[in-house]
């Protein structure tokens, strides 16, 4: 930030005269000039300033602005204190920097989400939505403010998430010490998956079907669901545009389908047979469904494998002796097994 000096309001005129004792060289007038102070003294202002140095001419700017001077107004103001023959190497104004402390909004808001966290309900400072009565700004502080950001009083109303902290930092030692205030509203958020779009009942959720977002937890409930949770499941009931999902809401696709063919996988022992069959009920992997053997329109029961799958296992039989059977017995018994599965 950059402003012109005003004459009446920064010029010390009160202050009183003094001779400059000259040292080696002509008094020389810099360009640019850096102070820490609230005022500018003519040691500042100019190189082999000599006895005079220590005299303030000016207010200085405030903390993290700068100002400008026109060297005719600097060249009147040195000359009143004695100081004459000063070179100005040809320039017209001169700009003075009042340096400072800068504090970003962002320090400010995470040391405020570090005091609340934990306190009457919240979570983790990562977790916690402020927003703050006055827009949050850089504040530039003088540059003897050099202390850390700590917090002095700390106060948050659970029912209405109102917080109200007062902040201190340290000053360089003999100086007072350097005390803010904040206010406003805080929330405890969590990260959901949200729809981008409005899904049907049954249908499957995709990746672009979802954003992450920051939600209120006290709207998300317990069982708030990531992408990663949500993307590729089936959703049990019609959801709507912009929702917050919860585990609750999707289930596991079903890979098989009421009225839909599926193929029925017969195995047994050295036996893998497919029939064609109709699905009479939904399911997903690892459910038992039912299901009809379209050649002899027999109800079956078979676990969902795969996508239009569903296996039957035949029954294992218990074992009588340790001795194999005979080569035309096992011949025998694989074909009965064939006959058997396209029976059913």
């Amino acid at each position: 930030m950059t402003r012109t000096f005003c004459i009446a309001l920064t010029l010390l005129v009160a202050l009183p005269a003094a001779a400059v004792a000259q040292s080696a060289g002509a008094p020389t007038l810099r360009a640019n000039v850096s102070v820490t102070a609230d005022v500018v003294r003519i040691g500042d202002m100019i190189d082999n300033a000599g006895d005079a140095a220590a005299i303030a001419i000016y207010r200085a700017p405030d903390p993290g602005t700068t100002g400008k001077l026109p060297v005719a107004q600097v060249v009147a103001t040195l000359g009143a204190h004695q100081v004459i023959g000063v070179d100005t190497r040809n320039l017209r104004e001169v700009a003075v920097t009042r340096l400072a402390r800068t504090i970003t909004a962002k320090e400010i808001e995470e040391i405020v989400a570090q005091a609340l966290e934990r306190r009457n309900g919240l979570g983790d400072a990562r977790d916690i939505e402020l927003t703050f009565d006055r827009g949050l700004q850089a504040l530039h502080l003088d540059a003897s403010s050099t202390g850390p950001l700590r917090p002095t009083y700390v106060r948050f109303e659970p029912r209405s998430g109102r917080f109200d902290i007062a902040l201190e930092i340290a000053g360089a030692s003999g100086t007072a010490p350097t005390r803010l205030r904040f206010t406003g509203s805080a929330v405890d958020t969590v990260e959901a998956a949200v729809l981008t779009r409005g899904i049907d009942r049954n249908e499957v959720i995709k990746a672009s079907d979802v954003v992450l977002e920051r939600r209120p937890r006290a709207e998300t409930g317990r069982d708030v669901a990531t992408s990663a949770q949500v993307i590729g499941m089936q959703a049990r009931r019609p959801l709507r545009l912009g929702q917050a999902l919860r585990q609750s809401d999707v289930q596991r696709p079903d890979l098989v389908q009421r009225d839909q063919a599926v193929t029925i996988i017969y195995q047994a022992a050295g036996i893998y047979l497919t029939i064609r069959g109709k699905a009479l009920e939904n399911g997903t992997e690892g459910d038992v469904v039912t299901v009809m053997n379209l050649q002899s329109k027999r109800t079956l029961s078979g676990t969902v494998t795969g996508r239009n799958q569903v296996s039957i296992s035949a029954p294992h039989p218990v074992a009588t002796a340790t001795l194999p059977a005979p080569v035309a017995v096992a011949a025998n018994d694989a074909t009965r097994h064939s006959r058997q599965a396209e029976s059913q």
